[in-house]
């Protein structure tokens, strides 16, 4: 009975250290799995992490050229709109010319109808003679603004 007693006691110390060696090598493996289980984890966040930056960098790009395509929009805006302005003048200068041509031909044909019929005095012919030496002042200097306005132009285009 000691006997058997004793084998019992050897097979159970043997099975013990037989499982007891199995969890250690369990618990080794588990940490190596672990420890790589880590390593991917650490790959992948840097993978994303990289990519996160990479689609941040690209959205940055994309807003930096949408602010220069602004920008240039409104620059090419404001050009044009120095250009119709430029133009306006051009225009608006050669009507006030145009008017202001008219208006000498009808003094000037006045004054001739008149000092044809002999109903001007001196004076009057005076009068009249100032007036249309205005009026051709009037238009040298509408001329000349006409001019200015038409280098304005030029120097837009």
């Amino acid at each position: 009975m000691k006997f058997k007693l004793f084998i019992a006691i050897l097979v159970l110390l043997g099975v013990q250290s037989v499982t007891a060696q199995e969890t250690v090598v369990d618990s080794v493996k588990q940490k190596a799995i672990d420890k790589e289980q880590v390593e991917q984890r650490l790959k992948n966040d840097k993978a994303a992490l990289k990519e996160q930056e990479r689609i941040e960098k690209q959205r940055k790009d994309k807003e930096k050229d949408f602010k220069n395509a602004e920008k240039e929009t409104k620059k090419i805006q404001k050009e044009q709109s120095r250009m119709e302005s430029a133009q306006k003048a051009v225009r608006r200068q050669q009507d006030k010319l145009s008017k202001a041509r008219k208006e000498l031909d009808k003094m000037q044909t006045k004054f001739i109808k008149a000092r044809a019929k002999g109903k001007l005095s001196p004076v009057d012919i005076e009068k009249t003679n100032v007036a249309i030496g205005k009026q051709q002042l009037k238009i040298k200097e509408i001329e000349e603004d006409s001019e200015k306005a038409e280098k304005k132009l030029k120097k837009l285009l």
